[in-house]
């Protein structure tokens, strides 16, 4: 249960740094700033572990690195 609180708040904190760091405004709510910090970690652990076996946490940069790549997938696809 702490492991889901702990990943809404790191998601929440991670979302609000994208977001803040993404050239021009990004309208989205709560649920999504939650959700796109989170997708934004689980990127950054996926190319930071270089295909070993173990899933390593990435670094708070890395994470919101990705987490801005995913806000520009989604402007290109245009989602947002």
């Amino acid at each position: 249960m702490i492991n889901v609180i702990t990943a809404i708040i790191s998601g929440l904190i991670i979302g609000v740094l994208a977001r803040f760091f993404y050239p021009g405004s990004v309208h989205m709510g709560w649920i999504a700033t939650i959700l796109l910090g989170i997708g934004g970690s689980v990127i950054a652990g996926l190319v930071t572990s270089r295909g070993s076996a173990d899933f390593n946490r990435a670094g708070c940069l890395a994470s919101v690195i990705g987490a801005i790549v995913l806000i520009f997938i989604g402007r290109m696809l245009g989602i947002g």
